[in-house]
């Protein structure tokens, strides 16, 4: 019973070596290989906030490989992709309160759907699947939208995203040779 006893305790005490020690390394030395990125957009009655961590291409093709196609991507690196809105805004049609959401997209060849989910999980994927399956809770989902892929000449080294004003506010993401564009509007 007491080697039981021991044996228990040093299983404990070593989850949670891992997790207060191991894991806030391991997410340093992550975010080494994939800045974190933070922007604001504040005009137009409007107060957006956007934190992502941006990868490297470093040769890779991306899109179709490294992200696969018809698949859910937490979008970014590291922890998920964060969206903060002030007020109640529109994206194409759809109404997203205010809140802090999570982005998730399922990137396509010619469209990707993006989605805004209230839930913020702590990294996005599972360790047990090597990154590969997200820890995304459909039934969060806020807001769900499909947009065009656009094409693009010049190679985007690192994943950015952005808020694009030209009379139309869009929050793009670009990378690699890809773009999409999400339609953001104050009011419906």
């Amino acid at each position: 019973m007491k080697v039981l006893k021991w044996i228990l305790i040093v299983l404990a005490a070593l989850a949670l070596l891992f997790y207060f020690v191991a894991m806030p390394y391991l997410k340093e030395q992550t975010k080494k290989n994939s800045p974190q990125k933070t922007i604001v957009y504040t005009e137009n009655g409007m107060d957006l906030t956007l934190k992502y961590s941006s990868p490297f291409k470093k040769g890779r093709v991306i899109f179709g490989e490294l992200v696969p196609y018809d698949a859910v991507w937490r979008t970014g690196a590291n922890e998920p992709t964060t969206f903060t809105t002030n007020s109640k805004i529109y994206i194409i049609d759809k109404e997203l309160p205010a809140g802090t959401y999570s982005i998730w997209t399922i990137p396509g060849k010619d469209s990707w759907q993006v989605i805004f989910n209230k839930n913020i999980p702590e990294w996005g994927v599972t360790l047990m699947s090597g990154g590969k399956e997200t820890t995304r809770i459909p039934a969060e989902d806020v807001v769900n939208v499909q947009v065009p892929v656009i094409n693009l000449v010049e190679t985007v080294e690192s994943l950015t995203m952005d808020f694009e004003d030209t009379g139309q506010l869009y929050f793009s993401i670009d990378w690699d040779k890809t773009k999409v564009r999400v339609p953001i509007n104050k009011e419906h």
